[in-house]
C-alpha cells in the first residue's frame, strides 16, 4: 500500500487498471429452480408455472458461475484475472452486500446481469493486509430493472489462526452482542429465531447457486489450508434465511437491505436472527448472533409490499 502523496505501486496500479471492467451474463427463471429454493427454506411443496410471481429475494438462485471446471482456482472460485482482479491475496470472504428490488420475477423470465467493478481497496487490517473489491449487478427482466446489487469481496492473506481457534475476523461488531438495537443503542427485540444450519443445508444452497468454495464443504482444506474451525455457512445462506425470517415474521417482502458480514458462521452451530420494531417507512434493523451471542450478520432491511 502507497501512503499518501506517494506514486502508487506497481500492484495498486495494476489493480486499478481493473476498476470499470464489466461483463454479461444471461439466465432464466424456471420453475424447478424456484422450487428447490422453496425445499431449502422448508416451504410447502407446490407447483411453480410459468408466469407465477416468486419472492424477489429468489433472485440469489439465478447466474452461478459458469467457468469452466479447468478454470476454477485451489479454493474452488474461478481463478482471479478473469472477471475479478488478480488480487494477491489467497484467501477470499464475502463481507457484505447493498441491494434494492425495483421489479418482481416470474417463473418464464428471461434476465440478463450486467456486472460492474465498482471500487477496489486495499487496507491494512488487524489480521493483515486485505483488498475489497465492490461489483455492481443490474439485473433486468422483460419488465425492465428488476434487481440492483452491490457486492462487497474481501481477500484476505494466509490463516493465522486465533487462540479460539477461528481466523480473525477482519470486521469486528461494533455492538459485541446478538440482540436486534435501534441506532440509539435501544434494545428494540420483536422476535427472534433458531436456526442450526446443517451440511445439507449448506450443500443444498451451494448447490443452487453453483458455489464451489471449498470452505462450505471439503474439511480437511477448511482446517489445513483456510484455518477455521468449522465447515464455514455461506454468507449469502445467512442472508437469505435473513430476509425469509423478516419477509415471514412480517407479512411483507424485503424491497432494499443493507448487510455486513462480520463474523464466519459454522455448520451444525445454533445461529439466532433477531429482528427490531418496523420503524418508519419499513426499515428494521435484523441481527444473526452465533450460539456464543456474538453478531456475524446485520441487516437493515426495507420491508414492502412485493413488486411481483
Amino acid at each position: 500500500m502507497s501512503n499518501a502523496g506517494s506514486e502508487p505501486t506497481a500492484g495498486e496500479a495494476l489493480l486499478s487498471d481493473w476498476i470499470g471492467r464489466a461483463e454479461e451474463a444471461h439466465d432464466e427463471v424456471t420453475g424447478p429452480a424456484a422450487a428447490r429454493v422453496a425445499a431449502l427454506l422448508d416451504l410447502a411443496p407446490r407447483p411453480f408455472r410459468r408466469g407465477d410471481a416468486i419472492a424477489s429475494a429468489w433472485y440469489v438462485m439465478l447466474f452461478g458461475p459458469l467457468a469452466p471446471q479447468a478454470s476454477l482456482a485451489e479454493d474452488g472460485h474461478p481463478a482471479k484475472g478473469q472477471f475479478l482482479p488478480p488480487v494477491a491475496l489467497p484467501r477470499r470472504m464475502f463481507a457484505g452486500r447493498r441491494v434494492s428490488f425495483h421489479e418482481g420475477l416470474r417463473v418464464g423470465d428471461e434476465m440478463r446481469r450486467q456486472s460492474t467493478i465498482l471500487r477496489i481497496a486495499e487496507k491494512q487490517g488487524r489480521s493483515g493486509p486485505m483488498c475489497f473489491v465492490t461489483v455492481r449487478h443490474e439485473i433486468g427482466g422483460p419488465r425492465g430493472l428488476a434487481v440492483i446489487e452491490e457486492q462487497d469481496i474481501v481477500y484476505r492473506g494466509e490463516s493465522r489462526t486465533s487462540s479460539s481457534g477461528a481466523p480473525p475476523t477482519p470486521n469486528p461488531s461494533p455492538q459485541g452482542g446478538g440482540e436486534a438495537r435501534s441506532r440509539d443503542g435501544e434494545l428494540a427485540h420483536t422476535w427472534s429465531q433458531v436456526i442450526t444450519p446443517t451440511p445439507a443445508m449448506v450443500f443444498r444452497y451451494s448447490a443452487i447457486t453453483f458455489n464451489a468454495h471449498r470452505i462450505h464443504y471439503d474439511w480437511p482444506y477448511t482446517r489445513d489450508v483456510e484455518g477455521y474451525p468449522g465447515l464455514v455457512v455461506n454468507g449469502g445462506l445467512t442472508t437469505l434465511l435473513a430476509w425469509h425470517s423478516a419477509a415471514r415474521a412480517s407479512g411483507q417482502a424485503v424491497r432494499a437491505s443493507a448487510t455486513r458480514n462480520l463474523r464466519p458462521l459454522f455448520v451444525g452451530r445454533a445461529i439466532t436472527i433477531t429482528a427490531g420494531a418496523v420503524g418508519a417507512g419499513g426499515s428494521q434493523r435484523v441481527v444473526v448472533s452465533n450460539d456464543a451471542g456474538e453478531a456475524c450478520l446485520e441487516a437493515d432491511l426495507k420491508l414492502g409490499k412485493d413488486s411481483a
